[in-house]
């Protein structure tokens, strides 16, 4: 079966797409909102603390797999993998995959440890000022602080992830374009 599909690399790319678009929407615009609204601020904030890290991997670890797996065309004469997406022809393309994986690398490698760190400086200013966080004001000025530095992260990070998610909707559109018969 030297033909195989299986020993082709574009099913891979588009499972790598797919899994990445779909997971990036989901948990953008429908998990995250939902959960907010249903749980408690503390378990909102647990269960985000121990999903960002899986999904900020996945947004930086899947874009590296596109670039590996990158179709490229006989017709223009462009390689597959890295060589194929580094392609004049293939500009937009890079550009979308870049900005996939260094937004989801900000985000895993920046945002997400600070986040954590400002979560644990507020617990801690929680003990002292034996006043949550989330509760109606007023707050120490300390606590002020470390809200005002989390919303301004978050804030950052979920640009990012916006960021992505136009990165990922526009390499949809090129790869798309690829698909067209010429």
């Amino acid at each position: 079966m030297a033909g195989s599909i299986f020993a082709s690399l574009a099913p891979y790319h588009i499972l790598s797409y797919g899994t990445l678009l779909g997971t990036t929407f989901f948990h953008s615009f429908i998990n995250g909102i939902v959960m907010f609204r249903t749980v408690t601020r503390p378990a909102f904030s647990a269960v985000q603390s121990k999903l960002f890290p899986i999904y900020f991997g996945m947004q930086t670890a899947i874009p590296i797999v596109l670039a590996l797996t990158f179709p490229g065309s006989t017709l223009l004469g462009v390689p597959s993998g890295v060589s194929g997406l580094l392609d004049a022809s293939s500009r937009s393309s890079l550009v979308s995959i870049a900005s996939m994986f260094a937004t989801g690398l900000l985000n895993l490698a920046v945002f997400l440890p600070a986040t954590l760190k400002i979560m644990k400086d507020r617990r801690g200013q929680v003990k002292r000022d034996g006043k949550e966080w989330y509760a109606e004001g007023p707050h120490s000025q300390e606590m002020q602080a470390l809200n005002k530095k989390f919303g301004m992260i978050h804030g950052l990070s979920s640009l990012c992830n916006l960021a992505s998610f136009v990165a990922l909707v526009a390499y949809g559109f090129a790869l798309g374009a690829r698909l067209q018969p010429l």
